[in-house]
């Protein structure tokens, strides 16, 4: 499950018939100039400035400016960017218009186990939490898509009438396409408003939690997920992500500043089991980080450079159970490279390495590891009779 901000949600919404604020996203308040120029609502339009982050209670933290003239924007975004907040530093400001309503409204889809559950209620913003149980439901099964006639009986459950229950049941049907054909697991709208001017619905606000491994379906999902670490993704960890998006199988990466041990695992079940490991036995580790589902070597070598320049790390583990089908020969070949690629560059001096696998063309694979130490590498290898933790317990001298 993947986050999308605020700005790449709105984009969505766009693209599947739903209106919202116009808006901008902006890192530099020297745009502003050239953007109010260019965008004639910015200089028709009272605005709103919020910081463009995964963060919750924004406007407790003072990181929402309302009823705003182009000079108040640029003074709320020079007061914004740069504010660091549980060690996340604001990099993003959403600049957008205020819509001029009376009533919030609420709008939902949500992923069941058999289906989605579309949510509705006549009442937004913070009283949805207070008023949780009068928030009304339609199920959609799997496969199957939403029908006028449900949507306007939900719409008039939940206290719409009329045309206003109509527009309710549109904006619903128009949602829950985004939802499905985007890959949705939540997606939320809340508030939801009628403009006064137009007579119109508009998002103003969205919580989108899509299937980030669906990307390889979307060639157009050109926006980068909200971290869901309290703080931006790194570089190296963009890099990968962007490989992981585009390659069979998967590659992924996050880093953890200060540990010793770097973690190149095969599968997420392996990820996990080392981290556990070395940190039940008082170690540190510096990333989490997994192959899987066989992917193509160069990608496992991309990977495999980003843990290699890892700061202030001991020991590299790489290893995994016995596969059933990821190529041990392949994938360890994308290892080696990034290997002879890291040391080139200077990297791994005062690093050992750790190895143990098994699987396919599991003996090429480890007897071309074993070659490293006559290049000067300081490196184990073991086969799939070694346990697990044993290699654990030796990295850490335990």
């Amino acid at each position: 499950m993947a986050k999308l901000l605020e700005g790449p949600a709105m984009g969505l919404f766009q693209k599947w018939g739903m209106r919202t604020p116009h808006h901008l996203v902006i890192s530099d308040v020297g745009q502003l100039e050239t953007l109010a120029a260019a965008n004639a609502w910015m200089k028709e339009c009272k605005m709103v400035v919020k910081a463009h982050e995964a963060l919750g209670g924004r406007f407790k933290l003072g990181l929402v400016k309302l009823e705003l003239d182009i000079e108040g924007v640029k003074k709320a975004t020079k007061e914004i960017l740069g504010r660091v907040v549980d060690g996340m530093k604001i990099s993003q400001v959403i600049v957008a218009e205020m819509v001029e309503h009376e009533e919030e409204y609420y709008l939902a889809v949500k992923s069941t186990r058999d289906g989605a559950e579309i949510l509705m209620a006549k009442f937004g913003g913070i009283e949805v939490e207070a008023n949780w149980d009068k928030v009304v439901r339609t199920f959609i099964t799997i496969g199957e898509k939403s029908t006028n006639k449900q949507l306007i009986d939900c719409a008039e459950k939940a206290g719409f009438s009329g045309p206003l229950a109509e527009k309710m049941a549109a904006f619903a049907h128009s949602l829950f396409d985004c939802y499905d054909n985007e890959d949705g697991q939540y997606v939320e709208i809340n508030p939801l408003v009628l403009e006064k001017k137009s007579g119109e619905l508009v998002a103003l606000d969205a919580v989108t939690l899509l299937d980030g491994d669906a990307r390889f379906r979307h060639p157009d999902w050109n926006f980068t997920f909200a971290s869901e670490f309290g703080r931006a993704y790194t570089d190296a960890e963009k890099q990968i992500m962007e490989i992981d998006s585009r390659v069979k199988g998967s590659v992924k990466l996050i880093e953890i500043p200060g540990g010793e041990v770097a973690l190149l695992p095969a599968g997420g079940g392996a990820s996990v089991f080392y981290s556990d490991a070395v940190v039940n036995l008082g170690g540190t580790i510096a990333n989490y980080s997994e192959y899987s589902g066989d992917p193509p070597g160069w990608a496992v070598q991309a990977l495999t450079e980003k843990v290699c320049a890892l700061q202030g790390i001991k020991h590299i583990i790489v290893g995994g159970a016995i596969a059933n089908f990821t190529d041990v020969k392949v994938t360890f070949q994308g290892i080696i490279a990034g290997f002879h690629k890291a040391k080139s560059e200077g990297k791994l001096k005062g690093v050992k390495i750790w190895v143990r696998r098994g699987g396919p063309n599991e003996a090429i694979g480890l007897a071309a590891m074993r070659e490293l130490e006559s290049e000067g590498f300081d490196i184990e290898v073991f086969d799939r009779y070694t346990p697990l933790t044993d290699i654990v317990n030796m990295a850490l001298g335990k």
